[in-house]
């Protein structure tokens, strides 16, 4: 088996593909740097196994529930009413422990859990209970990194998978068509990057509240731009080679001209900026939310940590542990993002 996959990898991959992978291996703080950001980014996809005011699993009278799965109610539990199961109620904790059993995540708060039996005002200092103390709200700050982390990195990596193929598509345009095709769009290029992207931000937010979605599509809007001259220059710079001009010869279209002959190319220039415009995406969301532009209160943020530092500097647990979180995070970023630039550097690679 392990042979007819390496096999498989030997046809699939080119050998400057596997060049430029011996090449990224061999950068000891890039992998080391992959490695842990799928390792923190995998735990925050998890995030509900982990942090959860809800059990894994119960047994009542002989059956089994998944609570972190699906809603129950408290009549199913012996409750009077069929509102869903508060599973720190005191009265159906016992209910549940005569008849059978719990299993709880490791942390049980989620991120927007208030704990009310806290014998300290909030917010709270680090404590057996919380282990990195709570906001001054009364929920655990470890659950909200671990699910805002997860938001952020999603955030990010929508934000630059889409803005990147408006942005690459915009930049083949232009650069392969040029003549009147690349002055106009530059042109609209110019007048598009002018516009105050914060006071659009500030203008949308005081008519609709922001959500996931619309935050997305409206920081795409701005975003879309970064990729577009790297790609218009290499576009500029290979349209007029021998291999494009026998293909116009031999009739194929301009269109699987600039996918199939030229796009790769330009491939290879953009996507060692992918990291950096992740990170850049990862601030700009956190910056939203700290300024409160951004998602609405019921998300997990990593923003609202962030002014939380801000508000309460008599807990400077708050800020310390977002400030390590962020600075970790983008570093590993920027860290991956110089390893996937220096393997497609061609002098590098020799």
């Amino acid at each position: 088996m392990l042979q007819k996959l390496k096999s498989f990898l030997s046809v699939k991959v080119s050998p400057v593909n596997q060049r430029r992978v011996k090449a990224f291996q061999r950068n000891r703080r890039a992998v080391i740097s992959l490695k842990l950001f799928l390792i923190v980014f995998g735990l925050s996809l998890f995030s509900e196994l982990i942090c959860n005011d809800k059990p894994l699993i119960l047994k009542y009278n002989n059956e089994i529930y998944f609570p972190v799965l699906k809603t129950y109610t408290d009549a199913d539990f012996g409750g009077d009413f069929p509102t869903p199961a508060d599973y720190k109620d005191k009265y159906l904790i016992d209910n549940i422990e005569k008849n059978g059993w719990m299993i709880w995540p490791l942390l049980p708060f989620s991120f927007n859990t208030v704990d009310y039996g806290l014998t300290t005002p909030t917010p709270s200092a680090p404590s057996r209970r919380h282990w990195l103390g709570t906001d001054d709200e009364g929920r655990d700050i470890i659950a909200r990194i671990l699910y805002g982390i997860r938001l952020s990195v999603i955030f990010a990596f929508l934000l630059t998978v889409i803005s990147s193929a408006i942005g690459i598509a915009a930049g083949a345009i232009q650069g392969y068509f040029g003549g009147k095709t690349d002055l106009f769009m530059q042109r609209i290029l110019e007048i598009w990057e002018a516009l105050p992207q914060l006071f659009v931000l500030i203008i949308v937010a005081s008519i609709f509240t922001p959500t996931f979605f619309s935050l997305l599509v409206i920081l795409i809007f701005f975003s879309w731009m970064s990729l577009t001259g790297v790609v218009r220059a290499e576009f500029l710079r290979t349209r007029n080679f021998e291999f494009v001009q026998a293909a116009r010869a031999l009739g194929v279209s301009n269109w699987r001209i600039m996918y199939r002959h030229i796009l790769p190319n330009a491939i290879i220039a953009t996507i060692t900026f992918v990291p950096f415009i992740m990170s850049g995406a990862i601030v700009s969301l956190t910056a939203l939310d700290f300024l409160g532009f951004g998602l609405p209160y019921d998300y997990p943020s990593l923003g609202d940590l962030v002014r939380q530092g801000k508000d309460n500097l008599q807990a400077p647990w708050i800020g310390i542990s977002i400030f390590i979180v962020l600075s970790v995070l983008l570093t590993l970023l920027i860290f991956i993002g110089e390893g996937v630039r220096d393997a497609f550097d061609a002098r590098k690679n020799r």
